[in-house]
């Protein structure tokens, strides 16, 4: 059993590579905006937010405006919410940031936590909530919406939703849509069926999509009373160097291997090539520092009319 609250701090490095940087500059100028001609502290929703990775990156490059900053944090997971406050103030320890404690909000929020930087001051608001629902019954016009590495969850049918939150004038970013690719090397003669029904998975999970990236793209582009103001790749490439992966991207890895065994397991046709072998090679392969995982996803942001 992986640990997932692991696995989430363990990508960081690997989104924060993979994260066009051309897209987040844009968003910064447009954040920055915002916050001139808002009365009032700038507010974020993050849906999916994880153990609060986004948060942290958020600070590290420059992305929020200075001021104050609302960010309301919302997972479906209880363990993520649970291991997020923990992680805010590790990362901060070694920062020129304090972290100070809020007071409780809702029945379905902790206690707020507070970081102060030199310029700025966010008030990260933790949540165990459904995304769609959350977002549907929030009496909050938020400036930004943040959907990372989620949006192949959600049934795109529940967009308006999510898009109905934001203020007139307020952003979207879409980051890291998982987009129809999945590759492990060097070749094994498995690799074209594994991906077909790892891919299958996908699509008869509930809102779940193999194609999200694209999906959303179409969806957004059609969708009234908005723009898309950019889109970009953003793909995953793990790969060992001189034979070791970086920091804790092995375990990444593993947990990845492990995520395609149970996907692949839960299946009810017919898999016609030996699994076992495919898992204990790639396996092996890992222990020996020389697998290579690729993915294909697309980074979308957008601005609704205002």
């Amino acid at each position: 059993m992986t640990n997932f609250q692991r696995y989430l701090r363990a990508k960081r490095a690997i989104d924060d590579r993979s994260l066009d940087r051309r897209l987040v500059g844009l968003l910064r100028d447009r954040l920055a905006t915002r916050a001139q001609a808002t009365d009032g502290p700038v507010r974020i929703l993050e849906i999916g937010a994880g153990v609060g990775t986004m948060v942290t990156r958020a600070v590290e490059w420059d992305l929020l405006p200075a001021g104050e900053i609302h960010y309301t944090a919302v997972d479906i997971e209880a363990a993520n919410i649970d291991a997020l406050p923990r992680h805010l103030r590790e990362w901060a320890s070694d920062r020129d940031t304090t972290v100070s404690t809020g007071e409780d909000t809702t029945a379905s929020t902790g206690d707020s936590i507070v970081l102060d930087t030199s310029e700025s001051q966010i008030t990260v608001e933790p949540v165990v909530a459904e995304a769609v629902d959350y977002a549907d019954q929030t009496a909050t016009a938020y400036d930004l919406l943040v959907g990372a590495a989620l949006l192949d969850l959600l049934d795109l049918d529940q967009l308006d939703p999510l898009l109905g939150c934001l203020a007139p004038g307020g952003c979207y970013y879409f980051p890291i849509t998982f987009d129809g690719a999945t590759r492990f090397r060097p070749a094994h003669p498995a690799d074209s069926e594994v991906e077909r029904l790892y891919h299958s998975h996908m699509d008869r999970k509930p809102g779940g999509s193999s194609q999200a990236g694209d999906d959303l793209l179409a969806r957004l582009q059609q969708h009234d009373g908005g723009s898309i103001l950019g889109a970009a790749g953003s793909d995953w490439i793990v790969r060992p160097a001189d034979g070791a992966y970086p920091d804790d991207e092995a375990y990444f890895l593993s947990h990845i291997l492990g995520t395609v065994e149970t996907a692949l397991g839960e299946l009810d046709e017919e898999i016609t090539v030996d699994l076992d072998d495919w898992l204990s090679h790639r396996r092996d392969q890992l222990d020996a520092g020389e697998l290579i995982y690729l993915t294909h996803q697309l980074d979308i942001l957008g601005q609704i009319d205002g």
